[in-house]
């Protein structure tokens, strides 16, 4: 019988300490929404990466944005009608944003949801990455 219940508390035990040790995790975890005051231009340049970059005349919109729709449809584009005949091309998003001196040694996390493809990251001139696909 002292088996049992010794084995019962300890599984007991484990479920706390589970539960709190997830508990406490998850209440640690900030989100804050990314989508709005977005600068967006239609083009490309190698200087658009580029921190110091003036980008006071791009357009300032908030995302999920999908470009694309706001052009005209055409059987010539390269989407072609199977792909909804939108034009094609490169666009640009740049956001600035501040990350407070107190959150300089934790740990973030931008998550990029529904970039169409080819998606390239900068973060102040340093190259993160390229997606292919969406």
């Amino acid at each position: 019988m002292k088996n049992k219940t010794f084995l019962l508390s300890f599984i007991l035990l484990i479920l706390i300490a589970t539960t709190f040790s997830c508990t406490k995790s998850q209440t640690a975890r900030e989100t804050i929404k990314f989508t709005k005051e977005w600068k967006f231009i239609l083009g490309d340049s190698h200087d658009f990466k580029n921190p110091q970059y003036d980008d006071s005349n791009w357009r300032v919109l908030n995302v999920p944005h999908d470009w694309s729709i706001e052009g005209e449809f055409s059987r010539e584009n390269p989407a072609s009608p199977g792909g909804g005949a939108l034009p094609g091309g490169i666009g640009w998003y740049r956001k600035t944003f501040q990350v407070a001196e107190t959150d300089k040694d934790k740990l973030i996390f931008i998550d990029f949801d529904g970039v169409y493809q080819k998606s390239e990251v900068w973060i102040n001139g340093h190259y993160l990455g390229m997606r292919t696909y969406g």
